[in-house]
């Protein structure tokens, strides 16, 4: 399968330059071993500072801080402190992981185990003769602005508690996605 190739040599190429998700390692190589399956992209979650400009285009958009893990009060508040632009707003993204297969009957496997993983959202987003691609999307987020300009819009107990709550939705986030590799490694070969 020349997609499959494909797409592991790319996997590969981010591992071998530190630009993969270190969470998601272990599931890829697992699914790059499978005969039928293969993954193109992925998170595996994560908290962020992000910069919206006036009228909050998300083209326009930047990362102010970007983790990959659970952040503490004082990082986000030192972050928050500094020069930034537009709107800054914290957001807990979800894992996302996009998984392929050479038939619309193996996309089906990977939506059953989907499914008996307890994982809601999610479908196939391309489906063509040779290539079938399932989006996987966590349901675990958040997002609320915390600075307009350069005014500071939430005090401290309330940033706290944002940041509690974001670090406690991607601590379940990383549950749901240890289940659904569980199931994969189960059910794919």
């Amino acid at each position: 399968m020349m997609v499959k190739a494909r797409h592991m040599k790319t996997f590969e190429d981010a591992v071998e330059k530190n630009l993969a998700d270190e969470r998601l390692v272990p599931l890829c190589n697992f699914v790059a071993s499978t005969k039928k399956f293969f993954t193109s992209s992925g998170c595996a979650g994560r908290i962020l500072l992000i910069q919206l400009p006036k009228g909050e285009n998300k083209r326009e958009a930047s990362f102010h801080r970007r983790w990959h893990r659970k952040v503490s009060f004082s990082e986000t508040k030192k972050a928050l402190v500094e020069k930034t632009r537009g709107t800054v707003w914290i957001k807990m993204e979800p894992f996302i992981l996009h998984m392929g297969t050479d038939s619309i009957d193996n996309a089906r496997k990977i939506l059953a185990v989907m499914s008996r993983s307890g994982v809601k959202r999610g479908g196939i987003i391309v489906a063509k003769p040779g290539k079938f691609l399932v989006e996987i999307h966590g349901t675990q987020e958040m997002a609320a602005p915390l600075k307009h300009g350069k005014k500071t819009l939430v005090h401290d107990d309330y940033l706290r508690y944002l940041v509690k709550t974001a670090n406690s939705k991607l601590e379940k986030n990383y549950r749901m996605l240890e289940k659904f590799e569980r199931e994969c490694r189960d059910s794919l070969e």
